[in-house]
């Protein structure tokens, strides 16, 4: 696939294999804290969709594909549910490693859960899914991002605070060679 053509709409492939792997996520973390308690469990899935919500809700209405098929499908749902933003905005944020921690803990709270209950208990199964979870977040994750995602976006020519953060180095030092 050409690297420089960019998505106006994402094919719909795209869009079911990044979900997978975030939903493959959330799946694992909750089955790990249901072995905690219900309760966890439940209150993790809601952690996930308040995730979610805040993603929509504040930042897909500001970016350029609100309304159109993005890599996750969040451009489509944020436009059912709220009013188009500002795209000057998404370009001119930007984004510390602070900024995403909250992000960051749907896969570590998991992930240290499940070393916690095999500290206590060794259990095979918490084993698979712990590992799952940190397969699925590391490699899945830089997958759909590295290879389907951000290399098609066109927000990324526009301006996207995430690709700013996560190629700090590459661009710091390609400014160096100018």
């Amino acid at each position: 696939m050409d690297t420089n053509k960019r998505h106006e709409n994402y094919p719909n492939w795209i869009v079911l294999l990044s979900n997978l792997v975030s939903l493959g996520i959330v799946a694992l973390g909750f089955l790990i804290f249901l072995r905690i308690h219900l309760l966890f469990a439940l209150g993790y899935i809601l952690y996930f969709l308040f995730l979610e919500y805040r993603l929509i809700r504040h930042h897909c209405t500001d970016c350029y594909y609100f309304g159109r098929t993005c890599a996750f499908g969040h451009g489509r749902i944020s436009a059912v549910f709220f009013k188009q933003g500002n795209a000057a905005k998404f370009c001119n944020h930007s984004m510390t490693w602070k900024d995403i921690i909250l992000d960051i803990l749907i896969s570590l709270l998991p992930v240290l859960a499940g070393i916690i209950l095999m500290v206590i208990e060794f259990d095979y199964f918490i084993l698979a899914a712990t590992i799952g979870i940190i397969l699925l977040t590391t490699f899945g994750n830089s997958f759909i991002r590295g290879r389907l995602a951000c290399r098609y976006c066109k927000q990324r020519d526009l301006g996207c605070p995430a690709e700013a953060l996560f190629n700090k180095n590459k661009n710091e030092s390609d400014g160096n060679k100018q």
